[in-house]
């Protein structure tokens, strides 16, 4: 039988030094939320009985985590960055700014200052010549349908072999990163390359835990987005591609309805002609419609750590 601890006056006094409650400095928030945490932690190795070897176990892949530089990786891996979002949309729904293209997770793989365009880029550097070319397309508009002309449509993704510029130093410096400003019609339109999706390394610390819990970690084929400009509320989402054996099994969670979309192989494609680009194509479209909002602290994305987020 489980010895019961956690209700005995030194636990508890315990908890509260801990917290720094017993100490006139620092921060009451922070405070709170340590020993929120810490007595959950504390419940937990009660209720379950943790040895010795097990919580050491866990202290130190926390540290490995850390070390390989996963901890980014494993919080949507464990529903962290969704949760959020459902948070976000309740907060959304209470304000009566719900509506729109949905939301879906970030990632840990955006690179700030990627180059901008009016209209229309090419996103890929040309190298991977056997890679499936496709059009990304779309317009962007507001609730009532109408198009919002000059919004910054910033767009990333894998390359072929699930990998990522920046992060994989074999790309080009902003391969298959691009920011494009929305015409006077709202569209915006990039030359690319169709997207694999990817796995948490076979040997990572995050697989390591999935592993245990029985799960896999690939994600589909998918682009990201941000989608701004001010007067409404920034949008993060991205679109998974129809079909992908994970499509709908993704790791991270981040699969909504809406946001599933086709790649449709068509013969010509008359918004890519008007680029130059001629012969068949794979066309992907994703239509954005974005709230309206007087909140201008809406009208920007979210503070986190980014890759020369600083340096833009």
């Amino acid at each position: 039988m489980t010895v019961k601890t956690m209700q005995a006056a030194d636990v508890k006094e315990l908890l509260e030094k801990v917290a720094g409650f017993n100490k006139s400095g620092g921060d009451e928030r922070v405070k709170k939320i340590v020993h929120r945490v810490m007595h959950d932690i504390f419940q937990i190795v009660e209720d379950f009985d943790v040895s010795p070897e097990e919580f050491w176990s866990a202290v130190y892949y926390v540290g490995e985590l850390g070390a390989n530089g996963e901890a980014a990786l494993l919080a949507p891996g464990l529903g962290m960055d969704r949760y959020l979002d459902i948070r976000q949309d309740a907060k959304d729904e209470q304000a009566g700014l719900a509506g729109g293209t949905p939301r879906t997770i970030e990632g840990p793989l955006y690179v700030a200052g990627a180059p901008i365009s009016d209209g229309f880029a090419r996103m890929d550097d040309g190298s991977d010549k056997e890679a499936e070319v496709i059009l990304i397309k779309g317009q962007v508009t507001d609730e009532k349908g109408v198009p919002v002309a000059n919004a910054m449509v910033d767009i990333w993704q894998a390359d072929t072999k699930g990998a990522y510029s920046f992060f994989d130093q074999s790309q080009s410096e902003y391969n298959l990163r691009r920011r494009i400003k929305t015409d006077a019609d709202g569209r915006y339109a990039a030359q690319s390359i169709m997207p694999s999706g990817y796995g948490c390394p076979p040997e990572g610390s995050a697989q390591k835990l999935l592993n245990h819990l029985g799960r896999h970690g690939q994600r589909p084929a998918h682009i990201h987005y941000f989608v701004a400009k001010p007067g409404f509320k920034h949008l993060t989402t991205q679109v998974n591609i129809a079909g992908d054996e994970y499509t709908f099994d993704d790791f991270a969670f981040a699969t909504r309805e809406e946001l599933v979309v086709d790649a449709k192989p068509v013969q010509r494609s008359e918004t890519a002609e008007k680029h130059g680009i001629t012969g068949p194509i794979t066309e992907v479209e994703f239509n954005v419609v974005l709230v309206a909002t007087d909140k201008a602290e809406l009208y920007e994305r979210h503070a986190r750590p980014r890759a020369l987020e600083n340096a833009e």
